[in-house]
């Protein structure tokens, strides 16, 4: 009770000055691997608390470390740096000064979060059995994603990563709560790019044409069979075509070729290694059926995003112990994806969720949207909760 009721006193003081960090970083938004002031930011106010820092892993990364006064493992503690192409439409004092970029995930509540949690362990030093690695990642939002280049470069090495947390903010979930699922719970994602090309022709005279249009329509159909009857139920997928463009085409011509774009998303990596054969294969017998000509494209995106299920119970565990059982929740499995799956492959890992939103106050509105914002009270929430975690987990390894 003693370290929660000092990790709380700790959150509460460093509060207002995370806030402005926050509201700095979400003035001053920058896209995917063009984080280099956001990383010097970050940079300058580390080495101001004393960190000794890394940079330019993986693109703009940041990391510092900080050793424990007792013997003991590595955790690493990640927060993702970059923003998203969207133009705010919040009428907010610190509303985003780079049009048509804006803070639309939330990375700037992770990244300041973070920098408390540093804050607090660096005054509870002396609670460390170990070290814990704090990891200011770039490039989340797109492929082939930040937290693989940083891997790359070596950021799980000296130290070592034993084990990792993220945590990203939830708006489904009110502030002063959380949520974790153990086990498979965001999905890969992979994107399809697919020209189907044909012979253009007259409307009224189809068979003398080859008709892309008629084409794509069987490619999209069956290929939503292709999850609906060779995928078993109980295993989460989906395919969706997000994006329909013919060239030319009007109501009385059949054009030369149609584009087609869209996503495969699973849970299960041999569910995903499956759709990509089966989707080659329709492909294939859709030009010896039809005479047209597909290029299809398969860009591997994430994988899928497995939390370690021993270490996600002790978040639970250790997460009801700070906030309150009724307070942290166990949510359900998402198709959406993170690129903290790279993380959670390599050594064992949990991704967790803090809430973010408060309906009172209007505060409601979904991630990648021109309105998202957040309850800055969860600023508070999010470090506490962090480092109370990050403390407990070092000294019970």
């Amino acid at each position: 009770m003693e370290l929660k009721h000092n990790i709380s006193a700790l959150a509460e003081e460093s509060w207002a000055r995370i806030v402005e960090v926050r509201r700095h970083l979400h003035q001053h938004p920058e896209l995917s691997f063009q984080e280099k002031e956001t990383a010097e930011y970050v940079a300058q106010f580390l080495e101001s608390e004393g960190f000794e820092i890394e940079k330019g892993i993986g693109g703009y990364g940041i990391v510092a470390v900080l050793k424990g006064e007792k013997v003991g493992k590595c955790l690493g503690l990640r927060a993702d740096m970059d923003a998203l192409p969207i133009q705010e439409m919040n009428e907010v004092p610190y509303r985003s000064k780079h049009a048509g970029v804006m803070h639309a995930c939330g990375h700037d509540v992770h990244t300041s979060s973070l920098l408390g949690t540093a804050l607090l362990l660096k005054a509870l030093r002396s609670e460390i059995a170990g070290s814990v690695k704090f990891i200011f990642q770039p490039g989340e939002e797109v492929l082939p994603g930040g937290a693989s280049l940083m891997i790359r470069d070596g950021v799980l090495e000296n130290p070592k990563v034993d084990f990792m947390l993220g945590q990203h903010v939830f708006p489904e979930l009110e502030v002063g709560q959380f949520g974790v699922c153990s086990g498979p719970y965001m999905a890969s994602t992979d994107e399809l790019y697919i020209t189907v090309r044909g012979k253009g022709g007259h409307g009224a005279m189809p068979h003398l044409a080859i008709d892309p249009i008629h084409a794509s329509a069987q490619l999209i159909v069956q290929a939503q069979a292709l999850v609906s009857r060779l995928t078993n139920p109980i295993e989460p997928s989906v395919f969706t075509i997000g994006k329909i463009a013919s060239e030319g085409g009007a109501t009385n011509i059949i054009p030369e070729k149609v584009e087609l774009h869209g996503t495969f998303r699973a849970l299960n990596e041999q569910v995903r290694a499956s759709f990509h054969e089966a989707l080659e294969r329709l492909v294939q017998g859709l030009e010896l059926s039809m005479g047209i000509v597909i290029d299809l494209e398969i860009r591997k995106g994430y994988p899928a995003l497995v939390n370690d299920e021993l270490l996600s119970d002790e978040v639970l565990k250790f997460g009801k112990e700070y906030i309150g059982t009724d307070n942290f929740q166990v949510l359900p499995k998402r198709m959406t994806a993170e690129d903290f799956a790279y993380f959670a492959q390599t050594v064992p890992a949990c991704f967790y969720r803090l809430g973010v939103a408060n309906q009172t106050k209007g505060i409601q509105s979904g991630l990648h949207t021109n309105t998202f914002d957040i309850d800055e009270d969860a600023l508070k929430h999010g470090m506490g909760m962090m480092a109370y975690i990050a403390i407990n987990l070092l000294n019970m390894k």
